[in-house]
């Protein structure tokens, strides 16, 4: 299968692409890394073993695109808004759902610092909402 930067990701792409990156081993590893480029090289090399063509770069960016839309499904549910959805949501609420959120939070001097918080885990809360 050819896949090039401007290729879309087939379901199959990002099914593979999330049982790589539910693996305990990876969470750990992109939690909290900011220089990240040898983690997707080596995500892409497993994807390759999985059939799916694609580079580091392109790993990231889908990566980084299903964090970002998670969130904002997230955030909307979170405000009452049922609404919205998205594909593989509860896969990644799976892989995400336990990862702490950096926050800003306001010191007594008025200058904020960043604080980490664990996201709701509890399950009647999300239905609840």
């Amino acid at each position: 299968m050819e896949s090039g930067a401007g290729k879309h990701w087939t379901e199959e792409e990002v099914k593979a692409l999330l049982s790589v990156w539910s693996e305990k081993n990876i969470r750990k590893q992109l939690h909290g890394t900011l220089r990240n480029k040898g983690i997707f090289i080596y995500i892409a090399k497993r994807l390759q073993e999985l059939g799916v063509c694609r580079d580091w770069k392109q790993c990231r960016a889908k990566y980084k695109n299903l964090k970002y839309e998670y969130r904002t499904v997230k955030y909307a549910h979170n405000s009452g808004d049922a609404t919205k959805t998205m594909k593989f949501f509860h896969d990644l609420d799976a892989i995400l759902r336990y990862e702490p959120v950096t926050q800003l939070a306001a010191e007594e001097n008025g200058r904020c610092s960043a604080t980490e918080t664990q996201l709701n885990t509890s399950p009647t809360a999300d239905s609840a909402q």
